[in-house]
């Protein structure tokens, strides 16, 4: 297997971990969140995990591409990227 699409496998298992520890904090938050607030929650994680299901998808597409395949990387990395950045996981709402 190629060095670098194993390391962009590694990163990707990583993050989606990750997401997932972070979605589980922002679904106890929402548990005691009052009415309009859960409402925000869930939609915040409706998001992220339509996200994550992005992210996975493109993790088996990489892990079933060939060596060559660049636009694979270019998408997960992208697709990384645009989860990554979502405002949620930087400040989450009280």
């Amino acid at each position: 297997m190629n060095d670098k699409r194993k390391a962009y496998e590694e990163k990707l298992n990583a993050q989606l971990e990750e997401w997932n520890a972070q979605i589980a904090l922002l679904q106890a938050r929402a548990d005691k969140a009052k009415a309009e607030a859960k409402i925000a929650y869930y939609k915040t994680i409706e998001t992220l995990q339509h996200k994550q299901d992005e992210a996975g998808t493109k993790l088996h597409e990489l892990k079933t591409a060939g060596d060559e395949a660049t636009d694979v990387y270019q998408g997960v990395i992208k697709v990384v990227v645009l989860v990554f950045q979502h405002p949620a996981l930087i400040a989450p709402a009280n």
